[in-house]
């Protein structure tokens, strides 16, 4: 979609001149990004043993991986959910022996 990437860039009046080689290199990216997080999605589809990937496991791809999650970070996934935390404080406590009731 290179040609189409480069229609986009002309009529969406980002700059008064495009150079040839804008719209190769924006496809270039772009393809890569979609290919990093289809990657992690499909790790993560296949810890939950499945095999379709669905919007949890693009949520759970980009929120565990630093570099994407900052670069989506002001973005909200659609049917996504959260990450799975509780607060250490929140924890039962470690004691060695056993608790007497």
């Amino acid at each position: 979609p290179v040609g189409r990437i480069a229609r986009y860039l002309k009529k969406g009046r980002y700059a008064e001149r495009i150079g040839a080689g804008a719209p190769v290199y924006l496809a270039a990216v772009l393809e890569y990004l979609a290919a990093e997080v289809l990657e992690l999605a499909g790790n993560a589809a296949r810890d939950n043993k499945k095999t379709r990937i669905i919007p949890r496991h693009i949520q759970l791809a980009v929120r565990n991986d630093e570099e994407l999650s900052k670069l989506l970070a002001g973005v909200t996934i659609a049917e996504g959910g959260v990450l799975p935390n509780i607060h250490s404080v929140l924890l039962p406590k470690k004691s060695g022996k056993k608790a007497e009731a």
